[in-house]
């Protein structure tokens, strides 16, 4: 993997040793995405530049080294990611009398490109990727983002210069960035833990969307031009919907399972060495039971564990491992290891970030990075697969509402919301720190409050977009926030899918997947240098689940990956996966109430918030006390806070 970067300005105001220089500040900021070689490439007449930083996969000979201009001198090219399927493009461009100079799919990139197009060369290329290319003849800069969102790019107008880059932390690094935080995102973050795409925390960025490529030229005029799909999820899931799989169940997993050992074959070829990310779960073990299919030798395995037994998967791995006889790692977090590893945190994510798995999720990249520098990982399962319980308790909770007229419910949300306000009130002398098992009687409140949140829904699919909303109120928390509308509380954004199933994945597929897990996941392991690929995210494999009933995807029994399930047993008996799923949990809530509280305290003091002029001082306060009594467990949204005015402290 690498990190990109560069700029333009639409007015001839530097020369070529200034945006030499302005270039290598931002190349070097991403030498962490990139540590084996970096290097730049300018043209101070339409000033244009372009940076690289490179961590050697594919061709370690300097003939993969980038800016990769192409044969002809037209083209510049500087690319992060990995196209899977380069060496049937190769062979194609080969027979149409292309000759290459090296054997990276970079440059196989490049040649598509010149040859087919850049739209041509996107949809034929099956990877991972966020690239940026320079076209002398039409004087048109490109950037382009894959299907899923695997790989990160930014971009955006700052005054006449345009910039991009891998991560915001390069951008900074130009004189003419503006640092300005959009309120707007932040009351999003606020109410998702992630920022949506395509907002940033900067009002002058934004996140070029999966599946788009963006042209434009140093004689564009700002904010102008959209992105445009060469590939659309909701096209692939409404095209599924009306062109659904129409075999067997046992045709359909052997299709499957077709699909998933091609994805894990393609997805092993690799110059270095390679491992995988194991928690003992469906997705993760999938993946390494068919790596070890291919694989002549113990496939080197990782996984992390907790001391605290409920948050314990690290058992699980390591008896999948056993069985299919992996070289295997696995490293227990400490407490000790959680607070070396927050400080951390703004630093390697850019912006604020609010999933505390980010936490384990960094040491088993740390780990893994270590030994490797390419992992398979098991992410895309649960949105594939109607892996999650949510989309069966939506569905249950919709069934006992749905007979109650909306405005009722929405009547009765408003007294809920109302009533667990005047209660709270009434319980102000809640001892701080006290057990919350002392005051567990109050938990019906708590419930009360959030039941409210979602009871106004009008399906099931806006149910769970409720249910991620974690301070639907947010204007009260962020007096001088607007409302952003955004996907999620959009329901007029979403395809109109029949199957209320099909409408809740594609919810998380288009949102919490790309924004939250993938953003989760790049910083992490790439903070390291190490490249994490997901099979199960292939794009073949994506479509074709798309194309599967509900039926397939949902067990008789309403449990999730009913499929998936069919296709492992085949390598793994059941008794090693069949469990409740587990995820990443940490004890956050008891953290905040022990080990974290003194730093947690710090940083909500009356007067910092005060001062800064973000957050209600005295509502924040409120909060931490109901968390802290145990009257309300608001782990996810003081995490949240904690983790913005973390990054506040930390931007430069």
């Amino acid at each position: 993997m690498c990190g990109i970067t560069g700029f333009f300005h639409r007015q001839k105001i530097e020369n070529e040793r200034w945006i030499r220089t302005v270039l290598s500040q931002m190349t070097s900021s991403l030498k962490h995405r990139g540590p084996d070689s970096s290097d730049i490439w300018c043209d101070a007449k339409p000033q244009i530049g372009l940076g690289h930083t490179r961590l050697a996969i594919q061709d370690l000979s300097p003939a993969g080294s980038q800016p990769m201009p192409s044969a002809s001198g037209r083209f510049v090219l500087t690319f992060n990611g990995e196209i899977y399927n380069f060496q049937e493009l190769r062979t194609e461009l080969e027979q149409a009398g292309c000759k290459f100079r090296g054997h990276s799919d970079t440059e196989v990139l490049l040649t598509a490109i010149e040859e087919w197009g850049v739209t041509q060369a996107l949809q034929r290329a099956n990877g991972m990727f966020a690239f940026a290319i320079w076209d002398s003849i039409t004087r048109t800069l490109t950037l382009a983002r894959d299907r899923i969102g695997k790989k990160p790019l930014y971009y955006g107008w700052s005054g006449k210069t345009f910039l991009f880059a891998s991560e915001l932390k390069a951008l900074k690094h130009h004189p003419d960035f503006d640092a300005t935080i959009d309120p707007g995102a932040l009351a999003l973050y606020m109410q998702y833990s992630w920022i949506p795409t395509p907002s940033s925390i900067y009002q002058s960025i934004k996140k070029l969307p999966p599946g788009c490529f963006l042209s434009i030229s140093p004689d564009s005029i700002p904010w102008t031009l959209e992105p445009q799909h060469y590939w659309s999820s909701q096209q692939v899931a409404r095209h599924a919907e009306h062109h659904a799989f129409s075999g067997t169940f046992e045709e359909a997993q052997e299709e499957l399972s077709n699909i998933l050992q091609q994805a894990v074959r393609q997805r092993m070829i690799a110059d270095v060495e390679l491992g995988a990310l194991l928690s003992g779960g469906i997705d993760s073990t999938t993946v390494v039971a068919l790596m070890q299919l291919a694989s002549t030798r113990p496939v080197k395995t990782f996984s992390i564990g907790f001391w605290e037994e409920k948050y314990n998967e690290a058992p699980f791995a390591k008896a999948v491992a056993a069985q299919l006889g992996t070289d295997h790692t696995e490293y227990y977090l400490t407490p000790k290891d959680v607070q070396s590893i927050i400080p951390d945190l703004p630093g390697i994510y850019d912006e604020p970030f609010a999933d505390s798995s980010q936490i384990p999720t960094l040491a088993i990249s740390r780990i893994t990075g270590q030994r490797v520098k390419v992992a398979l990982s098991g992410d895309g399962g649960d949105e594939l697969f109607a892996g999650y319980s949510r989309y069966q308790e939506c569905l249950q909770r919709w069934n006992q509402w749905k007979q109650v007229p909306l405005p009722a419910r929405q009547c009765s949300a408003t007294l809920m919301e109302q009533a667990a306000k005047i209660a709270w009130l009434g319980k102000e002398h809640c001892r701080p720190g006290s057990s919350p098992a002392l005051n567990s009687k109050n938990s019906s409140w708590a419930k009360l409050e959030k039941k409210s949140r979602w009871l106004p829904a009008s399906t099931p699919v806006e149910l769970m977009a409720r249910r991620y909303n974690r301070y639907p109120n947010v204007q009260d928390l962020l007096p001088n926030a607007p409302r952003t509308a955004t996907f999620l509380n959009t329901p007029n954004m979403w395809p109109a899918l029949k199957d209320p199933i099909h409408g809740m994945r594609f919810l998380d597929f288009s949102t919490y997947l790309p924004d939250d897990i993938l953003v989760k996941v790049d910083r992490a392991s790439m903070s390291v240098s190490l490249e994490i690929r997901c099979p199960l995210l292939d794009y073949r494999l994506v479509e074709f689940a798309w194309s599967l009933p509900a039926s397939m995807c949902v067990s008789p029994q309403k449990t999730g990956k009913y499929i998936l399930k069919q296709v492992l047993q085949k390598h793994v008996p059941p008794q090693y996966f069949e469990r409740p799923k587990q995820g990443f949990a940490l004890p956050v809530s008891e953290w905040l109430r022990d080990s974290l509280r003194d730093w947690a305290e710090d940083l909500l003091e009356e007067t910092r918030l005060d001062q800064q002029g973000f957050f209600d001082p005295k509502l924040v306060h409120r909060i931490w006390r109901q968390h802290l009594s145990g009257w309300q467990d608001h782990d996810t949204l003081i995490w949240s806070i904690l983790m913005f005015q973390s990054w506040l402290n930390n931007k430069p």
